[in-house]
């Protein structure tokens, strides 16, 4: 059984903080196809800023998205969100993914202001800073209140139109197919949480190829299945 993040909390307070870097790359998950996000997460609760620099100065990927992680708790700091810009367009996805956990974790304490950055970052014409704004909002147990489903709609809304604007041979790039990826998925977060937006999400332009496979892959997954 995989340990919470709480476990691996604990252990971490255990060890001489000498000790966390050799912990983190015994216990990383990695080689293998998961990396260990649970202790990522932990770490974030408990590294002090000189930590941080530390693994994101690291040539060490899973180093770096704890390194994420750690920074994307504190996206609520302006003065983080310029380093964030970086990360989230980095070209390993898991360091890309360890922005996306480490903001859910401080949408959980403040989730009104990670709402305002992500509304910002989900307009953005680089396609990354989109998918990091989706993937990170659209997550269900941030989206318990309809107005807090609401702005997952908006950030969808305005992630899809950033696909949409993108020219021809953009549209192949790896940012733009990661973004079209992550909205597959996004958008039927975002309306089982809001039902009132079926409507508008299944009337999305579907003669746009990009557009027609994110309505018909989210459409395939179970948690629209019963709204249909």
């Amino acid at each position: 059984m995989s340990r919470s993040v709480e476990q691996w909390a604990a252990q971490l307070q255990q060890l001489d903080r000498s000790e966390w870097l050799a912990f983190l790359d015994s216990n990383s998950g990695l080689p293998g196809p998961r990396a260990n996000t649970s202790l990522a997460t932990a770490l974030a609760h408990l590294a002090d800023p000189g930590m941080v620099d530390q693994l994101l100065a690291s040539d060490d990927e899973y180093q770096m998205l704890c390194g994420a992680v750690c920074l994307g708790a504190q996206v609520v700091d302006p003065e983080v969100r310029a380093k964030l810009r970086v990360l989230a367009v980095d070209e390993r996805w898991r360091v890309r993914e360890g922005v996306v956990i480490g903001i859910q974790e401080a949408a959980d304490t403040d989730l009104p202001a990670v709402q305002s950055v992500v509304l910002d970052w989900a307009g953005d014409p680089e396609p990354l800073m989109a998918r990091a704004a989706a993937a990170a909002i659209c997550e269900p147990r941030l989206l318990r209140s309809p107005e807090a489903a609401a702005i997952a709609i908006d950030v969808c809304r305005h992630a899809t139109a950033v696909l949409v604007a993108l020219p021809g041979t953009a549209r192949r790039s790896a940012a733009a197919r990661s973004l079209r990826q992550s909205l597959g998925y996004c958008w039927s977060v975002a309306v089982a949480a809001d039902p009132t937006a079926l409507a508008e999400f299944k009337a999305l332009d579907n003669t746009d190829p990009d557009v027609e496979w994110i309505v018909r892959t989210n459409l395939k997954k179970k948690r629209l299945a019963r709204l249909l």
